[in-house]
């Protein structure tokens, strides 16, 4: 099983229905606050589940949310049919659209599922899209000095201020067994230090900078905004 596969399956990585309803929320809510600007053209690359993409909508002209699973994809087609400001696209679609598409691009929990020749090609394309003076937004890094303990504990900050502090302690029990924490065992998981990523940023022709704070509940992880320099 690859990255692909998994979230393209049934998992069990949101502890709960509300879990799972907060996240995005809190998702939506922290990336509208960096769309520039009410017409802007945004794109939401490796989105996932995308619950709360029409609030989003509502903050910018046109949200186009791309995901690599086939069958994430074909829920959020059936999900998103009467929503005129959202479009679903895959990988490759998104591949084929003409350069300076977007306003802004946001790549929010996606880098630590890729490894770095797919990160390298992905900023080229992400950065062929960009307007010229477009925004690339890169949300929810993990340093290498961050591990599970420190996301159990932010999971359950989160959870405790969500009311699902009683969900949040048994799904954290369950994902010690899970295919998700087997999956992460073998595959691993990408991770960068902030100087590092910021040099990874520049050479792929990028002005860059941490931004703070990052998108979501976990804090322990790195947000970045980059333009085309």
């Amino acid at each position: 099983m690859d990255w692909i596969s998994f979230w393209d399956g049934a998992h069990a990585i949101y502890v709960s229905e509300r879990h799972k309803q907060l996240h995005y929320a809190r998702i939506a809510a922290d990336l509208a606050r960096h769309v520039p600007h009410p017409a802007a053209r945004v794109l939401d690359y490796g989105c996932g589940e995308a619950l709360s993409a029409p609030a989003l909508a509502r903050s910018c002209g046109h949200l186009t949310v791309c995901d690599a699973a086939p069958g994430v994809r074909e829920k959020l087609r059936a999900r998103f049919a009467g929503e005129d400001r959202v479009s679903v696209a895959s990988p490759d679609e998104v591949a084929a659209l003409p350069d300076a598409s977007f306003d802004l691009i946001v790549a929010n929990s996606l880098l630590q599922y890729l490894d770095r020749p797919v990160l390298l090609d992905l900023l080229a394309l992400w950065r062929r899209l960009l307007a010229r003076d477009g925004t690339l937004l890169i949300a929810d890094v993990i340093p290498p000095d961050v591990g599970a303990a420190q996301d159990a504990l932010a999971l359950l900050s989160f959870a405790a201020h969500g009311g699902f502090l009683g969900a949040a302690v048994v799904g954290l029990a369950r994902t010690a067994l899970s295919p998700y924490r087997k999956l992460r065992a073998e595959l691993g998981l990408s991770m960068y230090r902030e100087a590092e990523f910021l040099t990874l940023l520049r050479q792929a022709g990028y002005s860059a900078a941490r931004t703070r704070p990052n998108v979501g509940h976990n804090q322990n992880r790195m947000a970045f905004l980059a333009r085309p320099a």
